[in-house]
């Protein structure tokens, strides 16, 4: 993997991090030789140990729900006093569960919602006062292809995930005047485990590779190296992009 000089020494927040795409993201930044904390509901102790034993050190793991705002912003005000002031924010925590619009219910929706929108918004209403006392920072953010592709069996899901493209957008606008730097990244279907586990039949997988320009399905390392090149000064003159990491599904990211 490309290597960012920047990135060495710098401290990165990652939610979601101890499984799947957010595992995959802690791993890149590690070898990249960041300083890292991630945020997951589950024990990611045994994950933490297989990174110390790759990288000579682990993550810093704080056990948090996303959808508890003040345990979230706490979270991250403990990786600042630990790592210094957290200067790249990835607000990668998801929940992709199938549902329908007429089965659910009120609480549901905000559920939904809490996990995969409310917490990009507080992450980063946390995290900009520091960037703006160092003078600038980047966050990216994860969208997803679902909702350009107007996927009809997660409508929560795909409504944040249009929410989430335009938050970045006028996060960008708000805050580039302190130099921070605000980028979305829309994955298509990657393999994951949990994805292999719930969704992945074969025919599935070949109607979905018929789709993509690419022919091979992707991984969560696939989406990893973009993350790198936004949260680096090697994208230092791009802010509220939204790119598509698919494989070629989608054309345009919008």
């Amino acid at each position: 993997m490309v290597r960012y000089a920047d990135l060495e020494g710098a401290s990165v927040f990652i939610t979601g991090g101890g499984a799947g795409i957010g595992a995959a993201l802690v791993d890149a930044f590690l070898e990249q030789g960041a300083l890292v904390a991630f945020c997951q509901r589950s024990d990611a102790s045994e994950f933490c140990a297989e990174m110390a034993a790759k990288h000579g050190r682990a993550p810093l793991f704080v056990p948090c729900d996303v959808t508890d705002i003040a345990a979230l912003q706490e979270a991250l005000q403990t990786a600042a006093e630990a790592h210094g002031p957290v200067g790249m924010l990835v607000n990668n925590a998801a929940n992709d569960m199938r549902h329908a619009t007429l089965d659910m219910t009120a609480g549901e929706w905000r559920q939904s919602l809490a996990v995969n929108l409310d917490a990009y918004f507080f992450a980063t209403q946390a995290v900009v006062p520091m960037m703006q006392n160092m003078g600038g920072g980047a966050i990216v953010n994860f969208s997803s292809i679902s909702y350009m592709m107007g996927m009809g069996d997660m409508p929560a899901y795909t409504a944040a995930n249009g929410a989430i493209t335009a938050l970045t957008r006028g996060h960008a606008r708000e805050f580039g005047r302190d130099g921070i730097r605000v980028n979305a990244v829309a994955p298509g279907w990657v393999l994951t485990e949990r994805q292999l586990r719930l969704w992945s039949t074969p025919e599935a997988l070949a109607a979905h590779l018929d789709r993509q320009c690419l022919p091979r399905h992707l991984e969560p390392r696939d989406v990893a190296g973009p993350v790198l090149f936004l949260a680096s000064q090697a994208s230092g003159a791009i802010t509220g992009q939204c790119i598509a990491v698919d494989g070629g599904v989608v054309t345009v990211a919008g």
